[in-house]
Order: structure tokens, then C-alpha cells, then sequence
């Protein structure tokens, strides 16, 4: 399978190189030159398949050329190891639960599927890779998480001082060996604009193996499409036309729905529901895309002024408006209505949410008002890691599961650093060559 830069189309690359590279442009963002259709006997056995058996058949339809089906096998059972159940709250309003892995958050999936694809590709390797990553909350602590202890693998992960939660903050500092985190004096879009320096610093990538492991990479991107397949597959009653609605800020999550649909998927549609960072939702609205700088909220994960993944959206569609129009419908929502909708959870539905499913609901039931349809909203993180949060709006407190276990007794390990290039660069040099 052949990659290509979306920004500079002729710029054909491997999977691997896709995958592994640094990114030399800041813009560079790589894609299947072609997108297969899943074969029909997958569909026809879709009910009967389980998370790591839809993860394999996936894999195999696009990357089967790149991969012996041994090691995407490895790979998928190694990688899915939990749950991600379908639960109906109404008659037709589902919810998937995305938050049942080591770190309780849906980036489980697409970190621990592309820990394992690293660890194969780099094994004839005499170098280190170093995976750099920015993080608005789940990302790091899942990267961290799933690449701990990998052989010849680096982790950095960079997230902005004071904008996640304790229980975020806690995952992403008390790991040690391998992993480093920086806390950086700045918001989200400070961390990734940071990445997106060092990827193009031609001084960085002579001296270091650098690639990404947020969902900028096709690697973290790609696997998030299994669950929606698995989602589908949950579902009793397909006969209807089916939505996700999907809580969405860096567009990651959306984009791999839409490549499911590429890949044969029948969703009807998507819902983009988001936060006061409304420039997607503005953009379906008027066909303006006006980035801006980010505004926090109680749905930090969502908080990004700039989302990255929404050139690719845009290259699915050719530009075509009227076709992303078609696909996907956009609302975005404050964080009153965030906090009204989780008690709506807790009060109608006996259902406890986190705001990022929240905000996933609400878009959901907004659409529902207008089509009749299966929907299907997505709850991203378990409701614990926003516990304060979920209490004031519920008037209920969250009972700790028994995956945080010790971590709030751990001592936190974070190096602090201003949004300086000059200061993360100098940094990840040194780290390098300690002597």
C-alpha cells in the first residue's frame, strides 16, 4: 500500500516510511493512495466477530501487503484485550463505551494497536525511534501507557501546564524508563505546534528518529475505525439508518469513522459535536474554515482551536462541501449545556457520562429531533477522570474503578518547560546524548 501527502500529492511513500518518518513539512499529513472495501464475508460474519477478529480483517483489507497476517494477528489479540461494549439507554439511542482499557480512554486503541506496529517495524533496526506527541489529556497517558517498556522506543509526550485533569496529569507523570513528559507553560495547540517544529527542524532529524504517535500519524488513526465497525456489530436492529455521534476536537476520532465508511462501513451519517471550539461545526454552517485560538473547557480533550485531522477530512471529500454536508452534521455546545446534559444522563437514563460524552449526546439528541434513525453516541473516557467535574453536575460522586488503583499515591515525574522551541529542542538533544 502507497501513502501520499495530502499537501503534496506526488509524494508517494510506503506504509512504513508513512509511518516511522519524521514529518519534514509541518503540514504533512500521509494517506492511502486507495481505500479498499472490506470483502463481503466480513459483513456477512460481522455479528459473530469479536474486537480482535474485526481488528484483523480491517487490517488485512488495507494493510495486508505490508504486514504477514502472523503479526496482525499478534498484534490485534496483544493490543484489544477489553471490552467496548454497546449499551442501550433508549429505544433508539445507544451509547459505546470506549473507556474500558489500562488508561480508561478510547486512545487506548489506537495506541496500544500502533505500539505493537512500531515495535514490528522497527525490529532489523540498530536505532531508536523517538515517539514525540503533544496531548490535550488521554493521548499521552495512553501513548505512555502502551509504549512503556517497548525495546528501542523513546516516548516524549508534551501537555500543557494546568489544562488536564488530576487523574490525566497522574497517568501521564508517574511512568519512568522510556517515558518523559514535558509540562509545558501553554495551551494544546502551544504542545502541537512545538511538535510540528521539532518534525520540521532538519537539525532535530539528523540527530534523532523522531515520529508522532497522535492521531496525525495514519498509524494511531487507522485502528479507531475497528470500534465502529464493532459498535455496528452490537447493533440488534440494523434496518434502520445508523449515526455516530462523535465528541470530537482534533478530528481524529471523526476522521476514522468516515474511513470506515470508506472501507464499507453502511453508517448513514456523522455528527461532529464539539465545544465552544466551533470551527468545524461553523465551517458545515457557512463553508468558512476560520481556525482560532483555543478556548478552555470543562472538555479539554476537545480544546483545539485548530484541528489537525481536518485536512484529511476535507481530501476525502475532494473539497466537496455539499458532500461533507451530506456525511456530516455539526453542533457545538457550552459548558452549561455540558453540564445539563450529564445530569439528563444521570436523571432520565440512570447513566453516568464524562463531559466528552456528554457533549457526544447532545449532538446526538439535537439530530434525533430532525431524523429518525439507530443512533449511536460515543463516550470517550470513563466518567472518573472528570470526577469533579461529573459530581457537581450530577450531585453524585464517581466510584473509583479498580484500574486507578495506586496511581493517586504516586509521585508525579514531569519536567517543566515554557512553549519554547529553542527550550524543547536543546532538551530533546541533550536527552539523547546525556554524555
Amino acid at each position: 500500500m502507497k501513502f501520499y501527502n495530502i499537501n503534496n500529492p506526488s509524494e508517494k511513500v510506503s506504509f512504513r516510511q508513512a509511518v516511522l518518518k519524521s514529518v519534514v513539512n509541518v503540514k504533512d499529513l500521509y494517506m492511502p493512495v486507495n481505500i479498499p472495501m472490506v470483502p463481503q464475508k466480513v459483513f456477512t460474519n460481522l455479528f459473530n466477530m469479536n474486537l480482535p477478529e474485526i481488528g484483523y480483517e480491517v487490517t488485512s483489507a488495507l494493510l495486508g501487503e505490508d504486514i504477514p497476517s502472523e503479526v496482525i494477528s499478534k498484534i490485534v489479540n496483544d493490543a484489544f484485550t477489553f471490552e467496548i461494549p454497546l449499551r442501550k439507554l433508549s429505544r433508539h439511542m445507544h451509547v459505546l463505551e470506549l473507556f474500558h482499557g489500562p488508561t480508561l480512554a478510547f486512545k487506548d486503541v489506537g495506541a496500544r494497536y500502533m505500539a505493537g506496529l512500531f515495535e514490528f517495524l522497527n525490529r532489523d533496526e540498530d536505532h531508536e525511534i523517538t515517539v514525540l506527541a503533544a496531548t490535550s489529556g488521554d493521548t499521552g497517558s495512553a501513548v505512555a501507557s502502551a509504549f512503556y517498556n517497548r525495546p528501542g522506543i523513546k516516548v516524549v509526550i508534551l501537555f500543557p501546564s494546568g489544562k488536564v485533569s488530576h487523574i490525566q496529569e497522574k497517568m501521564l507523570t508517574t511512568m519512568s524508563g522510556n517515558i518523559t513528559a514535558l509540562e509545558i507553560d501553554g495551551s494544546f495547540d502551544d504542545c502541537q505546534n512545538l511538535v510540528k517544529q521539532a518534525f520540521a527542524d532538519k537539525d532535530l532529524n539528523q540527530k534523532l528518529n523522531l515520529t508522532s504517535a497522535n492521531s496525525i500519524n495514519f498509524a494511531r488513526l487507522f485502528p479507531q475505525t475497528f470500534y465502529y465497525f464493532h459498535a455496528y456489530a452490537q447493533l440488534a436492529d440494523t434496518s434502520r439508518p445508523v449515526v455516530f455521534s462523535v465528541p470530537s476536537g482534533n478530528f481524529g476520532n471523526l476522521t476514522a469513522g468516515l474511513i470506515a465508511r470508506k472501507l464499507g462501513l453502511p453508517v448513514s451519517r456523522f455528527i461532529a459535536a464539539t465545544n465552544i471550539n466551533r470551527s468545524v461545526p461553523v465551517y458545515l454552517e457557512s463553508g468558512l474554515f476560520e481556525p482560532g485560538p483555543t478556548q478552555h473547557t470543562i472538555t479539554n480533550a476537545m480544546d483545539v482551536g485548530n484541528p489537525g485531522n481536518f485536512p484529511r477530512i476535507l481530501e476525502l471529500y475532494k473539497n466537496d462541501i455539499s458532500k461533507i454536508r451530506n456525511d456530516i452534521k455539526g453542533y457545538w455546545f457550552s459548558d452549561r449545556q455540558t453540564m445539563e446534559a450529564m445530569k439528563i444522563l444521570q436523571d432520565e437514563y440512570t447513566y453516568q457520562a464524562d463531559p466528552h460524552g456528554a457533549v457526544a449526546f447532545l449532538g446526538l439528541s439535537e439530530y434525533l429531533k430532525h431524523d429518525d434513525c439507530e443512533g449511536i453516541f460515543l463516550e470517550t473516557a470513563h466518567p472518573v477522570k472528570f470526577g469533579d467535574i461529573v459530581e457537581k453536575a450530577t450531585g453524585r460522586p464517581v466510584e473509583l474503578p479498580p484500574a486507578i488503583g495506586n496511581l493517586l499515591t504516586k509521585k508525579q515525574n514531569a519536567v517543566k518547560m515554557k512553549a519554547s522551541f529553542d527550550e524543547i529542542k536543546t532538551y530533546l538533544l541533550s536527552a539523547s546524548n546525556p554524555n
